[in-house]
């Protein structure tokens, strides 16, 4: 959530800069400043009463002493009146100050200057790439052929149970899944990260808190009669460990690692790369997030960065980094990298992992603060956060580069693991 105080001293320039994410702010911002010019309006009027009052009530008391009995009951029906109306006042500052409220949430987090110009996924910018792109026998076939061949992964029988995009893992895909989430926890373990199992559901503060509601609750499975919210990402239950929470600053960088199921809607994308394990309702992901000084925070997405660009190296996967365009970006983000892999049997990049520095607007939302070392007086923080990994496509395409006649080889860095060399 951008910060109330900003956004009335630079609404043009919010305005403007929101124009990068295509986004019209104009109108927002102008009922923003509007209604917060009343707010001060009725401000100043509730303490010239108040004022008004105290002065009063001092009288009351001297008119009694002196006799004045009929000057001091006009001076009490004045106390009354007075009593009413900042009342009155009162109410109408806190429905405007909800109205206000109402309006600020709608506004998305201004992107970096480092974020480019764009409107689609096209318009990304890759900052680096690496690893090499395998040649396939000329009987190689995607991901989901290759899980019924090897009776790895059942999608018909995900379907039976639960419904489309509730894949089923069998025998090596279940071990090669635990191996996977194992590997990755291990890697952000060793990188400094705290490891958390959190919850699987969350409440509204907590959904509001990292920007999911009201954005995404279309997005979002909402168990009603509890009114609880399954998670899309582990980011939501961790970011909020620090909700109305003051850390301090020699505390930071705070890094927390959790693995977790995530669990997505994904309305409206059916019949778009939703095949096999490219688009899921409910998939595994290994998540990194850091609470961090605004000073370094940029300096914190970069080896997050990093990071996540290992994981990929280890698994031997051909890969591309990408920095999001305005109009890729998602509502809460400030500057996005996107992590893709090469899906060879199906010719296309997949999208793994986004990492992304919120700034300040999770924070701003969830009252995350750091006590400040020289004023002792509380800042708002940055955070950030990272897939690292998602399983679907990183499976997909270890599935699919990695085939063989003879059977599909496990990269090495799993092979310790999952207890097995090749799927046959």
């Amino acid at each position: 959530m951008l910060n109330l105080k900003f956004i009335q001293e630079n609404p043009d320039l919010v305005i403007e800069k929101l124009k990068k994410k295509h986004f019209d702010a104009s109108a927002i911002v102008l009922q923003i400043t509007e209604l917060s010019g009343k707010k001060n309006e009725i401000q100043a009027s509730a303490d010239q009463f108040k004022a008004e009052m105290n002065k009063i009530s001092k009288q009351v008391g001297i008119l009694m002493r002196e006799g004045k009995a009929e000057e001091a009951n006009a001076a009490k029906n004045r106390t009354a009146e007075l009593k009413d109306a900042i009342r009155q006042l009162d109410e109408d500052f806190a429905r405007i100050d909800k109205d206000v409220f109402n309006l600020q949430v709608l506004l998305p987090n201004l992107p970096s200057e480092l974020v480019p110009e764009g409107r689609t996924p096209e318009d990304n910018l890759v900052v680096r790439q690496g690893g090499e792109v395998p040649v396939l026998h000329e009987k190689s076939v995607p991901h989901w052929d290759l899980a019924k061949k090897y009776d790895i992964i059942d999608f018909e029988l995900g379907v039976k149970i639960t419904g489309a995009g509730f894949p089923v893992y069998k025998g090596k895909g279940a071990r090669i899944q635990r191996a996977l989430i194992s590997f990755f926890l291990d890697e952000a373990r060793e990188a400094g990260y705290l490891e958390i199992q959190p919850p699987l559901m969350v409440n509204e503060d907590s959904g509001f808190g990292t920007g999911q509601l009201p954005d995404k609750e279309g997005q979002m499975y909402h168990a009603t009669a509890d009114n609880l919210y399954l998670i899309p990402t582990a980011e939501v239950p961790v970011t909020n460990i620090y909700r109305d929470v003051i850390v301090e600053a020699k505390d930071l960088p705070i890094k927390n690692t959790a693995y977790s199921a995530c669990f997505r809607r994904e309305a409206g994308s059916y019949g778009k790369d939703v095949r096999g394990l490219n688009r899921l309702h409910q998939f595994d992901k290994v998540e990194i997030v850091q609470i961090a000084h605004p000073d370094n925070s940029y300096q914190m997405l970069d080896q997050m960065v990093a990071h996540v660009e290992s994981l990929v190296k280890k698994l031997e996967l051909p890969y591309r980094i990408l920095r999001l365009c305005g109009g890729d970006m998602s509502f809460t983000s400030a500057l996005t990298y996107d992590f893709e892999v090469f899906s060879a049997a199906q010719e296309k990049w997949l999208e793994v992992s986004s990492v992304s520095n919120f700034e300040s607007f999770q924070a701003n939302r969830l009252k995350l603060r750091y006590r400040d070392e020289a004023t002792k007086k509380p800042v708002i923080a940055h955070t950030l956060n990272g897939s690292a990994l998602a399983l679907p496509r990183i499976l997909a395409s270890i599935l699919e580069n990695n085939q063989t006649p003879e059977g599909i080889r496990v990269p090495e860095v799993l092979v310790p693991y999952c207890g097995f060399e090749v799927i046959d």
